[in-house]
């Protein structure tokens, strides 16, 4: 994959989008956004909806020109256009921007099936119809309207031959890459790929976001994600899951219902974490476990694991109190070694809420029967389920589903988008859709050792305050990420780094 630190950047409205603030971004499977678009376009006259999807497309890409090259006329714009309405929006598009002065050319993907409102309002504009790539005709912009919300991952031969085309002149001239709706060859519905599929620097989708361009092997593909409205708000029903990416108000609004203390709290009534991690020879795992947990979300913190690492611990954090005693939520598992399966045992009958972390995760079977977050990697999660690690890599939303299914209990699947969520409804509770939080915040630094320690530390504290497995789960992701950002500052990083930038992003929130 090319490498895309020389890309162009994204829309100065999209750059913070991960950790900026706003309401929160819910995202939708394709058969709840196609059946809100029926709803939708039956009181709407014919074409009306495509023509906002066009304007609001239009729109941006007239912002990513202007960014760019100052102005709008002149620029050249490549409309790569496959069949059916996705080709279709791309072309009126088109139309809009030939006539700001744009110099707009058609590569027609499928000429027999092209839609063909959208190519006579591009040629009415006075763009044009091109047969090829054009190596001498570099391209300013160049919109992905290949395949749509219906394409399967993976590019065709013929169109993946054309966009290989277009992605050697952009990175030598330097093009933005726009994708409609979703970038061609990228799953939808869970971000999959196969084979070629076009890597976008911006992808405008319109009415809602797709689960694909926020989780999944193919979600780095998308860029940044604008949210074009077109009206499909009110006929939006996640009947098939419920989706959704945290943002800092977010976070700052749960911080404030749930974990800010109130003038009467004590260290008893803010919560109690215990933590049971590390060995003799992963003391460090112990150390930063305890270390994120020390973030300040919980009153206090209790410290039971073995000797080598409570001397650590008292030095390092003298307010922990080591010894087991009785706590909110357990920490368990992380640099736990042999050990793990016993600590595992004696935190399950204690009836608490639990983080079980990294040696633990072996020696689950079956349901645990407390409520508990469980915070495997991928390849993790694979050992669990049985199966292999590029299966969960492929589609970590369906992995992180089955896990959470089989184990009865939250599951934050650690990744480049972590994926957290709960067991579906079983036949005996009320039927809801599951609820599933794609976590963005966060940085490539972020992969180095110990990073995870700090994370199930964190969780547990987080989870022995609130109470609530996949609330507290996405919080401490969240915090985790942004804890990552604000301590490398776009360059690297230790684990310890992060656990000591937590209490001030925390305050940042509450502040």
């Amino acid at each position: 994959m090319t490498d895309r630190s020389d890309r162009p950047a994204p829309l100065a409205w999209d750059r913070d989008r991960d950790s900026g603030r706003g309401a929160t971004r819910r995202a939708y499977l394709v058969a709840d956004v196609r059946a809100a678009e029926e709803r939708l376009m039956a009181t709407l006259p014919d074409g009306a909806l495509m023509q906002r999807a066009a304007a609001g497309l239009a729109a941006a890409c007239v912002d990513l020109l202007v960014q760019s090259r100052g102005r709008v006329y002149g620029a050249r714009v490549l409309v790569l256009a496959g069949s059916g309405n996705n080709g279709g929006d791309a072309l009126y598009a088109g139309a809009r921007l030939a006539g700001r002065g744009a110099a707009v050319e058609a590569l027609l993907l499928s000429p027999d099936t092209t839609h063909g409102a959208g190519l006579a309002a591009l040629r009415q504009a006075g763009g044009r119809v091109v047969d090829a790539v054009a190596a001498d005709r570099p391209a300013d912009l160049v919109l992905d309207g290949i395949v749509g919300l219906g394409g399967t991952p993976g590019l065709r031969p013929e169109a993946a031959e054309v966009w290989q085309e277009c992605r050697r002149l952009r990175d030598r001239n330097g093009a933005t890459v726009v994708a409609v709706d979703l970038p061609s060859g990228v799953g939808a519905d869970g971000g999959a790929v196969a084979g070629d599929r076009v890597e976008a620097d911006v992808t405008v989708t319109f009415g809602a976001y797709k689960v694909g361009l926020l989780a999944g092997p193919g979600a780095r593909d998308a860029g940044a994600v604008h949210l074009v409205d077109i009206g499909l708000g009110s006929y939006l029903e996640p009947t098939g899951g419920d989706f959704r990416a945290l943002t800092a108000d977010d976070v700052a609004s749960l911080l404030g219902q749930h974990l800010e203390p109130a003038p009467d709290d004590h260290k008893y009534t803010r919560g109690v974490v215990g933590v049971a991690a590390g060995s003799a020879q992963y003391t460090g795992a112990g150390l930063l476990a305890v270390e994120g947990a020390s973030c300040g979300l919980a009153g206090m913190i209790r410290f039971a694991g073995p000797d080598e690492v409570a001397d650590l611990v008292r030095v390092r954090r003298p307010e922990v109190v080591v010894g087991r005693g009785r706590v909110q939520s357990w920490v368990v598992g992380s640099g736990g070694g042999g050990d793990a399966e016993q600590v595992l045992g004696w935190a399950r009958e204690e009836q608490v809420p639990l983080v079980v972390d990294a040696d633990a995760l072996q020696h689950l079977s079956g349901r645990l029967g407390v409520p508990a977050v469980l915070t495997p990697h991928a390849g993790e999660l694979a050992g669990m389920l049985g199966v292999e690690r590029q299966e969960v890599e492929a589609d970590p939303v369906g992995a992180a589903h089955d896990a959470a299914d089989e184990f009865g209990a939250v599951v934050l699947l650690k990744g480049n988008r972590t994926v957290l969520t709960e067991p579906g409804s079983s036949s005996q509770a009320p039927a809801r859709p599951r609820r599933t939080f794609i976590n963005t915040t966060g940085t490539p630094w972020l992969g180095t050792a110990g990073a995870g320690d700090v994370l199930a530390g964190l969780a547990g504290a987080v989870l022995a305050a609130d109470g609530r497995p996949l609330e507290s789960a996405a919080v401490a992701a969240w915090l985790h990420g942004a804890a990552a950002v604000h301590a490398g500052a776009g360059g690297p990083i230790v684990a310890m780094d992060v656990a000591a930038a937590l209490p001030r992003v925390i305050r940042d929130l509450v502040g």
